[in-house]
């Protein structure tokens, strides 16, 4: 993040309250994000999108209520996927929505890049 430029801002949603708990920490860790909200399913993602104006929203495809792809359809940010198991419909959905898909397996510094990535940056 260069002088004058303000943080990244973030939405996480996972329905894992573990998991999106440990990327708020992480993320929170980062230099230049800024975490606005952690949510856990898709009507939720959509009106915390509402609320908040998050430059990126960081999206599990496989949520309880609406998979992440109808997610990104309903909302005009920059989404980044997450899945833990990736398979062609995350792809596609991905590809879709002009996003990109991190699995779970691949790290919070594949994630960081992504969303860096996806906010321009």
């Amino acid at each position: 993040m260069t002088d004058g430029e303000s943080p990244i801002r973030v939405l996480l949603v996972d329905d894992s309250d573990v998991y999106r708990d440990s990327l708020v920490f992480l993320l929170s860790t980062r230099a230049g994000l800024d975490v606005v909200d952690a949510v856990r399913d898709g009507t939720a993602a959509i009106r915390a999108v509402q609320a908040h104006s998050p430059d990126v929203v960081v999206l599990d495809y496989r949520l309880p209520d609406i998979d992440g792809g109808a997610v990104a359809a309903e909302i005009d940010v920059a989404v980044v996927f997450l899945s833990a198991s990736a398979g062609r419909a995350e792809y596609d959905a991905a590809s879709s929505a002009g996003a990109s898909l991190v699995r779970k397996d691949e790290g919070i510094d594949a994630l960081v890049r992504a969303v860096r990535a996806a906010a321009g940056r």
